[in-house]
C-alpha cells in the first residue's frame, strides 16, 4: 500500500466498490481471491491508454473511474516486466501480448542470458471523486519461458513462478491464486478494508465491514 495515504477510518460509502474490468477471467479470479469480504460490483469501462510508471498510470485511471462512475472504484493494472529489459514490457505488455504474442515476448530475451522477470499488480482505490487514490502492490518473481498450458489468459503460459516447475497457465487456479501477483495485491485491499472499516450504504441496507467480513 502506498505508505503515503493515511486510512480514514469509518468512512461511509454510498454504494458498493465498482471494480473496472472489462476481462472476464480477471473478475473470474479477483471473485475466488476476495469471497465475500468487500461488497463490490464489476463495469466495464473505456479507460484512456495512459504512458508513464505503473503506479502513477494506475492512480490516474481511478481518478478518472470514480468521476464517471460517481462513487467508490476500484482498478486494476497488470505489468510483466524483464529484468533484462530494465522493467519492460511492464503496463505495456498488453499491447506487446497482441502485437507479437508469447513466441514473440521470448525472442525479445534471445540476445540475453537473463530470462527473469517479475509480475506486478497494481490496484488502485478511489473512495470517490476528487479523492486520492490508495494503490496497493503485489509483486511475483520468476521467468519467461516458451508457451506451456492454456491459451486463454493473457501471458500465464510463458512466465513460471520461481519455486514452480509449471507456468501460471499449467497451476490449478486454486494454486496461482495463493501465489500469485494479484492475490498479494488483493491481500492487502482486503488488510485495508478490515483496518478502515468502511460502512457501504444501500438504498434498503447498511453493510458493515468488521474484521474484512461483511456483517
Amino acid at each position: 500500500m502506498s505508505a503515503a495515504t493515511a486510512v480514514v477510518k469509518g468512512l461511509v460509502l454510498s454504494r458498493p466498490v465498482t471494480f473496472v474490468t472489462g476481462n472476464a477471467k480477471k473478475l473470474e479470479e479477483v471473485r475466488a481471491i476476495l469471497g465475500n469480504s468487500i461488497p463490490f460490483q464489476s463495469l466495464k469501462l473505456d479507460l484512456p491508454e495512459l504512458q508513464g510508471e505503473p503506479e502513477d498510470i494506475s492512480k490516474e485511471k481511478a481518478k478518472i473511474a470514480a468521476k464517471e462512475v460517481n462513487g467508490p472504484v476500484l482498478v486494476e493494472d497488470t505489468c510483466l516486466c524483464f529484468n533484462a529489459l530494465k522493467g519492460l514490457p511492464g503496463p505495456y505488455i498488453k499491447w506487446f501480448l497482441q502485437k507479437i504474442g508469447h513466441e514473440g515476448l521470448n525472442n525479445l530475451l534471445m540476445a540475453y542470458e537473463d530470462k527473469s522477470a517479475y509480475a506486478l499488480c497494481i490496484f488502485s482505490l478511489a473512495l470517490g471523486p476528487n479523492m486520492e487514490p490508495i494503490t496497493f502492490l503485489g509483486k511475483t518473481a520468476g521467468k519467461i519461458v516458451p508457451a506451456k498450458g492454456p491459451n486463454d489468459f493473457g501471458w500465464d503460459p510463458v512466465f513460471q513462478p520461481d519455486g514452480y516447475n509449471e507456468t501460471y497457465a499449467e497451476m490449478p487456479k486454486e494454486e496461482k491464486n495463493k501465489i500469485s501477483h494479484r492475490s498479494k495485491a488483493l491481500s492487502l485491499v482486503k488488510s485495508h478494508f478490515a483496518e478502515a472499516g468502511y460502512t457501504f450504504q444501500t438504498d434498503t441496507t447498511i453493510a458493515e465491514l468488521d474484521h474484512g467480513n461483511p456483517i
